[in-house]
């Protein structure tokens, strides 16, 4: 695997109807140096498997299951195999810009910040 740099900590919890849109926004990054952390947290519909489907279909993408804890236990349990450089928290039914990334890691960059704040698209 190439050098990560961004790890992406996802908590799941039924999510089914809006984890599509979520990976494939993260998929289609032009930035490639990351990796996807989904945590399902005792998810009761089809939110597991159609992660393990994307898991299977990208290296970059780490499936975790745990029994429903919570969206912080389940970020915690994800920062335990992060290996980026930079974190990034996001929930399920957020989706972003195909430069998102990129435009991100830039800025973190070129201001040596430990934090940056941006806004996402939300289903409402």
């Amino acid at each position: 695997m190439e050098k990560i740099v961004v790890s992406i900590i996802i908590p799941v919890y039924n999510a089914e109807q809006y984890i599509a849109q979520c990976l494939d926004s993260l998929l289609g990054q032009t930035y490639p140096y990351f990796e996807i952390i989904c945590v399902d947290d005792g998810s009761t519909d089809q939110s597991f498997n159609l992660l393990k489907e994307y898991e299977e279909k990208d290296r970059r993408i780490t499936v975790i299951r745990q029994s429903n804890q919570y969206a912080g236990v389940a970020r915690n349990r994800g920062l335990e195999i992060a290996q980026g450089k930079y974190l990034l928290f996001l929930d399920a039914d957020d989706f972003f810009h195909p430069e998102m990334l990129e435009q991100a890691v830039t800025q973190a960059e070129k201001d040596k910040t430990e934090i940056l704040i941006f806004d996402v698209f939300q289903f409402d």
